[in-house]
């Protein structure tokens, strides 16, 4: 929620359990119905960010879909999860027969608790920087980026050790062929990379601009890692750099390699297209005194996204361009104080218009957190837990608020007697 004076607090509001099927219709009924329960003012809301689920974004019987239709909701933005949307832009690496193969004898070695025994001692014995290999998880956002980096330091380890295991002596050819270890180098740069721009989008109080921001970089590093590649240049690939230099190479194919970079390009930009009508406007908000402001072309853009009357936002952004005073006494910004500064009276549907981006979230992150903290705190010991119970427990772990406690201690009365 968004404050008059421009300020924002993430909280979670409660979590509704589904019980039975999980449709979108079923996910509307139980919401419709906190929301009766609550008195919850939907005339307020702004945006409906969703993890790209059929129950949710179904054309028409997903739960937006139905939102759209009931006469309880304005008109509001829909759009898919930058996070969930960049992980799915990761996916589109093909590399399959890489992933396979590390994948098999991670799980060879952590499946056998005597296999992993002589491993873990092997790797002490080595004085190894790591005392165990990570097994992969496709759901989690940072499981690949993090197994393949860890598969690659323990390699000289992973070939003693099979060395001296009969049964996987002849098995996996793969830890000898030079284009398969360059190939692994290639995707364990490759996937860090993604994982770097995963962080950066994870996080409380990310602002969708800064969130754009961040894909917008790094669509422009791919774009750099292609002419690079081009050019027989991996100075942007450290492993694969590394890699070639140990097999004594100095120039390799790199068509390849320059392939998948421009998938993962075009994926990038098939994506986000739910962000296109949005990014202009944040730009503009975030720096509205630029030269290159077209009055024409941004106060229709700011009045189609938040149901504002065009003509009136025109005349306010003229005024606020020719604002000697407050272009002097601030610094422009959407999260920033420079819109608490304009006058309701003389700038209200500028006001909103910031008023309504900085409401909006760019991710699901927090409730993915949310449901972190679920998972821990309704494990199998827990099994007569409640439904109010665990939303109390929920607000215990999510809630940024901290009691004071030295003034509660005060306010109560000590026995004496004890």
């Amino acid at each position: 929620m968004v404050f008059h004076n421009m300020t924002a607090k993430e909280e979670i509001l409660t979590i509704l359990p589904l019980k039975g099927h999980t449709r979108g219709s079923d996910v509307f009924d139980t919401f419709m119905e906190f929301v009766s329960k609550s008195h919850l003012p939907l005339f307020k809301l702004t945006s409906i960010t969703t993890d790209g689920a059929p129950s949710m974004v179904g054309h028409t019987a997903g739960f937006v879909a139905l939102c759209k239709q009931s006469e309880s909701f304005p008109d509001f933005l829909n759009y898919h999860c930058i996070i969930h949307q960049q992980g799915l832009c990761g996916k589109i690496l093909n590399m399959k027969d890489i992933m396979d193969v590390a994948i098999k004898i991670a799980c060879s070695f952590r499946a056998r608790s005597l296999q992993r025994r002589l491993f873990r001692a092997q790797l002490e014995e080595a004085g190894a920087d790591h005392t165990d290999l990570l097994l992969h998880t496709d759901v989690r956002w940072l499981s690949r980026g993090k197994f393949l980096e860890r598969f690659l330091e323990l390699l000289p380890e992973i070939k003693e050790f099979l060395k001296h295991t009969t049964t996987h002596a002849a098995a996996y050819t793969q830890l000898e062929d030079g284009q398969w270890l360059a190939d692994l180098a290639f995707l364990t740069d490759v996937t860090n990379k993604i994982n770097d721009l995963n962080l950066e989008l994870q996080g409380k109080g990310k602002h969708i601009a800064n969130m754009i921001s961040s894909v917008n970089t790094f669509k422009t590093k791919l774009r750099l890692l292609v002419r690079r590649l081009q050019q027989c240049d991996v100075r942007n690939f450290p492993h694969l750099e590394a890699e070639l230099r140990r097999q004594g190479k100095d120039s390799v194919e790199l068509a390849r390699y320059e392939q998948q970079i421009q998938n993962i390009l075009l994926e990038f930009e098939r994506r986000f297209t739910d962000f296109a009508s949005i990014e202009p406007v944040a730009q503009f908000l975030c720096f509205p005194f630029g030269e290159n402001v077209d009055v024409d072309c941004i106060a229709p853009k700011v009045a189609t996204l938040f149901s504002l009357d065009s003509s009136a936002v025109e005349n306010e952004i003229l005024t606020l361009q020719n604002d000697i005073e407050i272009k002097c006494r601030a610094t422009p910004g959407i999260t920033g104080e420079f819109w608490n500064l304009l006058l309701e009276e003389k700038y209200s549907n500028l006001r909103q218009c910031a008023l309504n981006m900085t409401s909006l979230f760019g991710s699901t992150y927090l409730c993915e957190s949310a449901f972190s903290h679920m998972k821990i705190i309704k494990s199998k010991y827990r099994t007569t837990l409640t439904d109010d119970h665990l939303a109390a427990c929920l607000r215990l772990a999510l809630n940024s608020y901290c009691p004071d406690y030295e003034k509660l201690a005060a306010s109560s009365q000590c026995q004496k007697s004890h």
